[in-house]
C-alpha cells in the first residue's frame, strides 16, 4: 500500500549492541535459530494441539446415553463451534508467521503441524493460547477497561513529570521492559516520546511484529480468544465470544515519537549507564529470579533526575518452578531495596485494582491489588554515599532489645495480592 509507513525496526537476534550490527558466534547462531524455529512450530501445531481436548469431550459425549445425548444436543452443537473458533485462530495464527523478519531462513512458515513437533512442550502450547488472549488485552476494544487499568496511571505519570510545555518530547528516552504485544510502548511513543520496547518471549515478538507492521487496517482480524476458557462461562457464547483487532492500525497511525523494538534478555541487553530519561514497567518486575538485579539494572541505566515508573503485582513466576531459584520480597521489603539503592520514592500507592488477560464474561474474574509507585534517581552524584549505608532490618531481633509481647496483635496487611489464580486464566505464569 501506498499510504504504509517503515516498518518498526526489529531485531533479528536477542542481544543488542549499541550502535553496531549484531554479532554472533556460529553457536550462539544455531542455537537462536533452534528457539525461534520451537516458537514458530508451538504456533503452528496449535489447531491440533487444541484439537487433542476438543476431541476427548466429543468422544465422552458420544459415550453418554441418549438420553443424556439428547439433553446435550444444544452442547453438542457448541462444541462444533468451538472447533470453527479454533480454525479461525488458527488463521490469524498462519497470517502472523507469514512474514519471516523474525525466522530463520528456510523455515517453512506454511507448513502446518499435525503431530507434536521435537523439542515442543505443553508450556510452550499454553504460551501459544496465551499470546491470542495478549493480543485481544492489548488490542481489541472489548480489552480497553483492561488496558486502562493498567497503562493509564503510566501515562499520567509520565506525562506530569515531562510535560510537553517544558520539554522536546521527542528527546526524552523511554525504555519499557517486558514490552509484551507492545501497546504500552506504542501509546507513548505516540505522545512524542522516543520510546524502545524491551522483550524477552519470541511469542510475544513475532505477535507484536504483526500488529505493529503487518495489519494495514483496523480490526482486521478476527480472533478467539477465550475458546479454550472451557468452565466458568454463563453462556455458550461466552467462550466463542469473538474480539477483532488492532483497533488502532499502526501502519496508519504512526506514532509521533520514534519506536523500536529490541529482542532479549533485559539484564544482557541494558549495561550502559545513563542511556534513559525513564523507564517504564508494568507487570514485569515480578518476573525476575531475583528483583534486586532489576532495581539495580533500572537505577544504573537511569539518567541523574530520570524515573522509574511501575505497577503490577509481585506474582514472582519463578517461586514455583522446578529448577529455578528465586526471592520474593514483599512490598515493605522493596521500598527498603528501591532507597538503599538509591531511588527517591516520589509517589507510592496500593490496591490499584487491574485484571490481566480476563474474560469480561467469565464468572470467574481474577483480580490483583497492584502497587504503583514512581521513583528518580536522584539529580547528582551523591547518592553513591546512600548506597555504601546498610539498608535497615526489617525484622527486630530479641537479641537486639528486650522484648516484650504486645498486648495488641499487630493489623493485617490492607492490601492482599489475589493468589488464587489457574494457570489457564494467567498468561503472565506462562
Amino acid at each position: 500500500m501506498s499510504d504504509m509507513v517503515p516498518s518498526l525496526p526489529f531485531p533479528m537476534h536477542p542481544k543488542m549492541q549499541e550502535d553496531q550490527a549484531l554479532a554472533f558466534s556460529a553457536k550462539e547462531d544455531e542455537e537462536e535459530r533452534r528457539h525461534i524455529q520451537k516458537v514458530q512450530n508451538a504456533f503452528q501445531y496449535y489447531r491440533r494441539y487444541a484439537y487433542l481436548r476438543l476431541n476427548k469431550k466429543e468422544d465422552y459425549l458420544l459415550s453418554l446415553s441418549a438420553d443424556d445425548q439428547r439433553l446435550l444436543s444444544k452442547y453438542r452443537t457448541h462444541l462444533d463451534i468451538v472447533r470453527h473458533c479454533i480454525d479461525c485462530n488458527q488463521t490469524v495464527i498462519r497470517e502472523i508467521l507469514r512474514d519471516r523478519v523474525l525466522y530463520p531462513p528456510g523455515g517453512d512458515s506454511e507448513h502446518q503441524n499435525d503431530e507434536a513437533p521435537a523439542h515442543v512442550r505443553h508450556g510452550d502450547m499454553d504460551q501459544a493460547q496465551s499470546t491470542l488472549k495478549l493480543i485481544a488485552r492489548d488490542w481489541s476494544a472489548e480489552c480497553a477497561i483492561e488496558r486502562e487499568q493498567s497503562y493509564k496511571p503510566i501515562i499520567d505519570s509520565i506525562e506530569e513529570y515531562f510535560k510537553p510545555s517544558d520539554y522536546k518530547l521527542n528527546e526524552i528516552k523511554i525504555l519499557v521492559p517486558g514490552a509484551g504485544l507492545g501497546r504500552l510502548t506504542y501509546e507513548l511513543a505516540c505522545r512524542g516520546y522516543a520510546c524502545e520496547g524491551n522483550e524477552f518471549s519470541y511469542f510475544m515478538l513475532i505477535a507484536s511484529n504483526f500488529v505493529l507492521n503487518l495489519c494495514d487496517y483496523e480490526n482486521k482480524h478476527v480472533l478467539y480468544p477465550w475458546v479454550h476458557q472451557y468452565v466458568n462461562n454463563m453462556r455458550r457464547a461466552d467462550q466463542v465470544a469473538a474480539v477483532r483487532f488492532p483497533d488502532v492500525c499502526p501502519v496508519r497511525n504512526p506514532p509521533k515519537g520514534n519506536i523500536e523494538m529490541a529482542a532479549g534478555d533485559f539484564l544482557e541487553v541494558y549495561k550502559t549507564p545513563d542511556s534513559y530519561n525513564c523507564v517504564a514497567t508494568c507487570f514485569f518486575i515480578d518476573c525476575a529470579n531475583n528483583v534486586i538485579d532489576f532495581i539495580r539494572t533500572i537505577y544504573k541505566i537511569l539518567v541523574p533526575g530520570g524515573i522509574w515508573v511501575n505497577l503490577g503485582p509481585l506474582l514472582y513466576h519463578y517461586s514455583d518452578v522446578n529448577g529455578h531459584n528465586s526471592i520474593e520480597p514483599t512490598y515493605e521489603d522493596l521500598i527498603i531495596i528501591m532507597e538503599s539503592i538509591g531511588f527517591d520514592i516520589l509517589t507510592s500507592r496500593t490496591g490499584i485494582r487491574t485484571k490481566y488477560a480476563q474474560n469480561p464474561q467469565s464468572m470467574k474474574q481474577s483480580e490483583y491489588q497492584s502497587l504503583f509507585w514512581v521513583c528518580r534517581k536522584p539529580p547528582n552524584n551523591f547518592e553513591q554515599q546512600r548506597n555504601q549505608q546498610e539498608p535497615p532490618d526489617l525484622i527486630m531481633h530479641q537479641n537486639d532489645v528486650d522484648f516484650e509481647p504486645e498486648t495488641e496483635t499487630e493489623p493485617e496487611v490492607e492490601h492482599e495480592i489475589e493468589t488464587e489464580i489457574e494457570t489457564d486464566d494467567d498468561p503472565k505464569q506462562t
